[in-house]
């Protein structure tokens, strides 16, 4: 197992850093008591998680915070034959005024007729351990979040986990509106529709007479090519933002022939250049049970016939 303790002082940047390590994949527990911490670890082993765990452990606990019983916890851990280390969050006086100004928040240690600067002061003293026994000190002093999120990717992520940008291509009709999680569309009304040709209309794009049909047209290659190009020259770009999921979207009227033809290219072709690319057709099955016409085929596939559907008299 692999466990991450992130922890340091109030307001550097622990929450948006559990929620980035969230979003690359580890499993993240937040304000956790370090009494609980050697539960938590045996918990994780025993379970066999197939993802690392990160658990965020600061002065929120109040009296139950003591940064030794944070120290033996890891050591426990790392006795037992896992990876565990602690990343240690920081940044100047200044700025920690400044965002609790922002936020206008409570500082844990501000009780009483305690100052926010002499809580910052007493929180140093009481973290200065966890400092010192830190695998990773970072300090987050006038680092915007995608830059502190790259500077954690480069100390606590291997380089496969820094790279991974995961992309999801759904097809779709515009007629059932276009999907609201997409960060691109692509509309592809413009090429010819397979739906006015009654000798494949019954077909759909994932079966070979909608697909040919589509893929092979002059000015589909030439879209196809474009959309590549494109694709290829931002994807790099999303990755190098930070950006871990990225949802395109290509919609056609009904979102059963062309939409998914091209969907599925787009899917091959990253795929092809070593993308982790998945793809849906959130519209197809309900498109199909709209047609007013149905397929039937022999027992053996080999034949097909398209039919009217009955009409209610």
């Amino acid at each position: 197992m692999k466990y991450l303790i992130v922890t340091g002082l109030s307001g550097a940047g622990k929450t948006s850093v559990l929620r980035h390590l969230e979003d690359a994949g580890f499993q993240c527990i937040d304000n956790l008591p370090p009494m609980l911490l050697a539960q938590a670890f045996s918990l994780c082993d025993k379970v066999e998680l197939n993802k690392p765990v990160a658990l965020g452990v600061d002065s929120r606990s109040g009296a139950l915070f003591d940064p030794q019983a944070v120290i033996h916890a890891v050591e426990g851990a790392q006795s037992r034959g896992n990876e565990a280390s602690i990343l240690f969050l920081e940044a100047d006086t200044e700025t920690l005024i400044d965002r609790y100004k922002e936020t206008r928040r409570d500082h844990p240690l501000a009780g009483g007729v305690r100052t926010l600067e002499e809580a910052i002061a007493s929180e140093r003293e009481l973290l200065q351990p966890l400092r010192e026994a830190a695998n990773y000190v970072l300090s987050t002093g006038g680092l915007r979040a995608r830059e502190l999120c790259a500077r954690v990717d480069a100390l606590v992520l291997s380089g496969d986990a820094q790279q991974t940008l995961r992309t999801e291509i759904m097809s779709f009709g515009y007629k059932r509106g276009i999907p609201r999680e997409s960060d691109l569309v692509f509309d592809v009304r413009f090429l010819p529709n397979p739906f006015y040709n009654k000798e494949i209309r019954a077909y759909t794009g994932l079966e070979a007479p909608v697909r040919d049909f589509v893929l092979g047209k002059e000015e589909t290659r030439a879209f196809l090519q474009r959309l590549y190009d494109l694709v290829d020259y931002l994807i790099p770009l999303y990755q190098r933002e930070g950006k871990r999921r990225l949802m395109i979207a290509v919609g056609c009227t009904g979102g059963a022939h062309r939409s998914v033809a091209i969907s599925e290219a787009l899917g091959a072709h990253l795929r092809a250049m070593g993308n982790a690319v998945s793809v849906t057709h959130r519209d197809i099955a309900l498109e199909e049970a709209s047609w007013p016409f149905r397929r039937d085929r022999s027992l053996d596939g080999s034949a097909m016939s398209i039919l009217p559907t009955a009409k209610t008299p």
